[in-house]
């Protein structure tokens, strides 16, 4: 199979996934697309692939940016404000791994990523049903 059929295939995937998604599980998903990205980046930075080391940095950085921009600013304030400084790290250690052509920062940055996406991935059904309402509420 070729490369441009399996890239048709995973896009047709995704978007389905997407259509269905809830604002959780699209959390969950940017999370886990940054943590594949950053991997991917890590390889080629040991590879010497210097365009492909930009190219899945580049997406690593579009998702956490997001992930950083998205969060509600007015629910906790101060754990809303240490996530966003987390994030900004996370950024900062992306371009210490992109100018030094070194994976080690890329190490750090998904060691804090991945505890994120198992606490985002383990919160109950119930809980995220009663934050969804919560919002709609005073949203």
């Amino acid at each position: 199979m070729s490369y441009k059929a399996i890239n048709a295939y995973q896009k047709d995937s995704l978007k389905q996934q997407l259509s269905g998604a809830d604002p959780h599980k699209i959390t969950l998903m940017l999370m886990a697309g940054a943590l594949e990205r950053l991997a991917y980046a890590k390889g080629c930075i040991d590879r010497k692939d210097l365009s492909g080391k930009s190219q899945y940095l580049s997406k690593a950085t579009a998702i956490i940016l997001n992930l950083r921009d998205t969060i509600d600013m007015d629910t906790n304030r101060e754990f809303s404000e240490n996530l966003y400084a987390l994030y900004n790290y996370m950024l900062d250690q992306i371009g210490v791994s992109n100018m030094d052509n070194n994976s080690a920062p890329l190490d750090e940055v998904s060691a804090l990523l991945s505890p994120i996406r198992d606490a985002w991935a383990a919160i109950p059904d119930a809980a995220k049903q009663d934050a969804f309402a919560q919002k709609q509420v005073t949203g």
